[in-house]
């Protein structure tokens, strides 16, 4: 008893730290854009995550995944790896990381769509009607921060949520088959071939005249958002639980909030926190309905309900 209850208090810190961790990813990103190209930060953030996965992947000697298993890696990359990063680091150029953080705040319901519509699950009624909620607020906050039509920015973000939903879902499939850790590693090696030639066109010209702040940003969301953000979470899953640690997610966007007053000096408005906290509120209903009505499937079709956004 005593062995196990220190084993899920450890997966709730591990959580945490996780959870933590791709709070701050907002914030790192809207430094970084300040100077740096989102399609170059983009490359630069994938290759620099890319490059230190191959070399734990190789000091470890991990094989190289089932053949089978390629398809959907290969989809949660270009998700994940490529077109995440980069639309929400166009949406970053664009608002504040405080708003950001309300509207990524809805993508464990986007997410939980996607994993759905992938194993054929029947969700109860009370799951639509907070997901469509949960929509509605963000769509609403972003109607009003926009004087009544929606910005570029928002655009990006809810492009981000998109595709981030997707590569999550398929991520969370994989990690059934694999390790957590790996299942991102090997992602992001897989980009390689993609990241390197990009980064390559992509590198400013002259990378003395970029300030120390936005190179930090830069190495923040390559080895933590990217890349050791998802060991701590994936691990601190498996050990604390899938149901109890997934709960922690509901405060990553105060942590986004808290980082952007310090690190951006936004200011975050009473309307942000109620709009953040309403959403939050759909999250943890749409999370605690969803339930399948439909028998399950294979344990290989089942994934985790929820993966953290980096």
């Amino acid at each position: 008893m005593t062995s196990n209850a220190s084993r899920e208090r450890l997966g709730l810190l591990l959580g945490f730290v996780g959870m933590a961790i791709f709070g701050g990813t907002l914030p790192a990103t809207r430094i970084a854009v300040a100077e740096i190209d989102p399609i170059a930060l983009t490359s630069l953030r994938t290759v620099i995550a890319g490059l230190s996965s191959l070399v734990l992947l190789l000091v470890l000697r991990r094989k190289l995944p089932p053949r089978a298993l390629w398809p959907q890696l290969v989809v949660t990359m270009l998700c994940v790896a490529i077109l995440f990063p980069l639309l929400m680091s166009l949406g970053m150029q664009r608002v504040d990381a405080s708003h950001g953080g309300v509207v990524l705040g809805v993508l464990p319901i986007a997410t939980a769509l996607v994993a759905v519509a992938i194993t054929h699950e029947r969700p109860r009624p009370l799951f639509w009607i907070a997901s469509v909620a949960g929509a509605a607020l963000v769509i609403t906050f972003a109607l009003r921060q926009g004087g009544g039509a929606l910005a570029a920015g928002d655009l990006f973000l809810f492009a981000s949520v998109t595709v981030a939903a997707i590569g999550y879902a398929f991520s969370g499939r994989l990690t059934l088959q694999m390790p957590g850790w790996e299942v991102i590693s090997w992602v992001l090696v897989i980009a390689l071939p993609l990241s390197i030639p990009a980064a390559a066109l992509t590198m400013p010209a002259d990378i003395t005249h970029i300030a120390v702040r936005p190179w930090l940003g830069l190495l923040y969301v390559a080895l933590f958002s990217q890349w050791i953000g998802f060991f701590a979470w994936n691990a601190g899953l498996a050990m604390g639980g899938i149901a109890r640690v997934s709960q922690i997610q509901l405060l990553q966007p105060f942590v986004t909030f808290a980082l952007a007053a310090f690190f951006n000096d936004e200011t975050i408005t009473l309307q942000i926190l109620l709009f953040a906290t309403a959403v939050v509120v759909t999250v943890a209903i749409s999370t605690r309905t969803r339930a399948r009505a439909a028998p399950a499937p294979p344990q290989r079709d089942r994934e985790p309900p929820q993966l953290a956004a980096s």
